[in-house]
């Protein structure tokens, strides 16, 4: 008799690693000795510090999250759904749990014999690699580029997160001399706030002593308080160089049995001393995980929680900052989290309505957010396009979304996304349309190149889709290019915009200040720099009828492949862009505040010479747009 409920596990656990990795009989003797569990909200699977249990789990439906308390902090340190696996530890290593594990909602389990599944990776080595990867790294698919959706899409590294981020770690380790008593050593910690002392010699680690230590030796009677430390300190100490990561650091801890290492100038332990990475550190690292952070997204039942996440992101994009990870994988990873937050706004949003929404519509968000490029936390952009409907229909459709969209901006206000002062939001009237009146709008804009028009048109042509039925922008798009193609000077009219901040040196290599209002002698880095990059990317990749490019760093990347004659220029502004925005990221954390005013006072030779260094590409494509628009004649 056909056992049909081990034919339906069989069918579930044949798309999810590792079991898509096995030969149908080892998948089918699993599946027939699975243990079908259900857990209530908030009730614990296994908690820290507990026995391993005989089985591993795969989440059927539901979430389940995974905490780690540690000293007084409790962390979410990842969120299990469908096919996701976790509980690894007793086929890894058969000592207590180092984390807990909780149903954040109603949740069916499959619980999985360690046992059976030891016999069986024992002779499947692709089984048995994805298990140790996955324990070590704490990701559903540590082989995969793409994690938990599209979040890693498209990113151009061959590894995943957790290789390329660097781990953070202590600058001022905590350290005594070999001939400090046991005493001695307890007081420092003690004074010090800290869970490890390092013993050190001519500036290098040769031990370290753990709150364990003290535990176990001292607490215990075995050995007297008054003797040295070298009685009871670990050696010798694990070492890394700098740029550990974080995957490198948890193997490292799993190989060894332990929870720091020691960071030395070399990565030997014959270098000087320069940091300790702990347990505790990795563990925030992961409560920080962009991964983490969309699950948390997706979960979420009120803005609370998208405010909570909002600020987890600020504290990743600052971590990211001082790690110095390129900025195009911290704008990705960013724009990312930004846009599953507003699509959960709007998610609560229409739940709040009294109706599903009439017709189709799309929200989109507009300019650096739109190009993806919105890093520090600015003022909202953004519009919504309703489905064409008869005109007796239309102003109930209008007030219907005019009322969701208000909800939507004031849940992103409150979040952080303050207003716009300009009130360029899908709660005003004039940015709350139907398709046609878009089209409209877009084909007078371009027909009619007023100065607002062209000012409304850098915002508004940046825009991306975000959610919603996307053939609507589709359809936007195709109508935009058709107007521009029908009056192709509008592209002039657009250069001329471009030109209207000059290169940001004078002509004996000054940098170009504000003369007067509240940044009087400071330096505009957004006008000056940033936006004549921004403007001329936008342009001549409209000059091109690209559709799919609002990134200013794509496009220039897009337009070095398609004019090779210019691939030097292109790419040279690319890097110009990134050294930018890293930059005034950098300033706006240091200062909290947008980034865009800089005082030069403040800078060191060196920085200076490094903005003068991305100033010559900003020149020399204001030169191209000159020659290839004629707007010499339109001055």
């Amino acid at each position: 008799m056909k056992n049909t409920i081990a034919e339906r596990i069989f069918d579930f656990l044949k798309n999810f690693p590792p079991f898509d990795i096995l030969e149908k009989e080892q998948l089918l003797e699993i599946a027939s000795n699975v243990k079908v569990t259900y857990v209530e909200k908030d009730t614990f699977v296994f908690k820290q510090d507990e026995l391993p249990h005989q089985n591993f789990y795969i989440v059927k439906d539901g979430a389940i999250g995974l905490y780690r308390t540690m000293e007084s902090d409790t962390i979410l340190i990842d969120i299990c759904d469908e096919g996701d696996i976790f509980g690894l530890r007793p086929l890894i290593q058969n000592d207590h749990y180092l984390m807990s594990a909780k149903a954040n909602e109603e949740s069916i389990l499959y619980a999985i014999s360690v046992e059976i599944l030891k016999e069986i990776i024992k002779t499947n080595q692709k089984a048995n690699k994805y298990i140790i990867a996955s324990f070590s790294s704490n990701i559903k698919t540590p082989y995969a580029k793409t994690n938990s959706g599209n979040l890693f899409a498209n990113i151009d590294t061959d590894t995943t997160f957790s290789e390329v981020q660097t781990a953070q770690y202590s600058k001022n380790p905590i350290t005594c001399t070999k001939h400090s008593t046991i005493k001695e050593a307890a007081l420092i910690m003690s004074d010090k706030k800290v869970g490890s002392i390092l013993i050190v010699e001519d500036k290098k680690p040769i031990g370290i002593i753990t709150d364990k230590d003290l535990r176990l030796k001292i607490a215990t009677g075995l050995l007297s308080i008054d003797k040295n430390v070298s009685e009871i300190m670990s050696f010798p100490v694990i070492t890394f160089p700098e740029k550990i990561t974080i995957a490198e650091a948890q193997i490292a801890m799993i190989k060894h049995k332990i929870t720091h290492l020691c960071i030395t100038k070399d990565g030997s332990p014959n270098s000087e001393l320069v940091g300790i990475l702990s347990e505790h550190d990795i563990v925030v690292l992961h409560g920080n995980n962009p991964s983490v952070l969309i699950k948390e997204l997706k979960r979420a039942k009120n803005v609370e929680t998208l405010k909570y996440v909002r600020e987890k992101s600020s504290n990743l994009l600052k971590g990211y900052i001082e790690q110095n990870i390129p900025i195009t994988f911290i704008s990705k990873i960013i724009a990312e989290i930004t846009d599953a937050i507003t699509i959960k706004a709007i998610e609560l949003s229409i739940l709040e309505m009294e109706t599903e929404p009439p017709v189709k519509f799309s929200w989109l968000a507009l300019g650096s957010q739109g190009r993806k490029e919105q890093l520090l936390i600015t003022d909202q952009d953004n519009a919504l396009i309703f489905e064409d409907v008869s005109q007796e229909n239309y102003e109930n459709v209008k007030t219907y979304f005019l009322k969701l969209s208000k909800k939507i901006t004031s849940k992103l206000n409150s979040v952080g996304y303050k207003f716009c002062p300009a009130d360029m939001m899908a709660s005003n009237p004039k940015w709350c349309l139907s398709l046609s009146e878009w089209k409209q709008q877009f084909n007078n804009w371009i027909t009619k190149p007023t100065e607002d028009a062209i000012m409304l048109c850098t915002i508004f042509f940046d825009f991306n889709f975000v959610f919603g039925d996307k053939e609507l922008v589709t359809k936007l798009s195709k109508s935009i290019f058709k107007s521009i193609n029908s009056f192709e000077i509008f592209l002039n009219f657009l250069g001329r915009n471009a030109l209207k901040n000059p290169p940001p040196l004078g002509f004996f290599r000054q940098f170009l200040m504000e003369h007067d209002g509240n940044h009087k002698d400071q330096f505009d880095l957004k006008s000056r720099a940033l936006m004549p990059l921004i403007d001329a990317a936008r342009l001549i990749i409209l000059s091109h009828n690209i559709k799919d490019k609002n990134n200013t760093i794509s496009r220039f990347n897009k337009l070095a492949k398609i004019e090779p004659q210019n691939q030097d220029l292109y790419l040279s502004c690319a890097d110009s862009f990134k050294i930018l925005l890293h930059y005034r990221t950098e300033q706006g954390l240091k200062n909290n505040d947008s980034g865009r005013y800089i005082n030069l006072n403040t800078l060191t030779k060196s920085e200076k010479l490094k903005l003068k260094g991305c100033f010559k590409p900003i020149k020399d494509i204001q030169d191209l747009l000159n020659i290839r628009y004629n707007l010499a004649q339109m001055m």
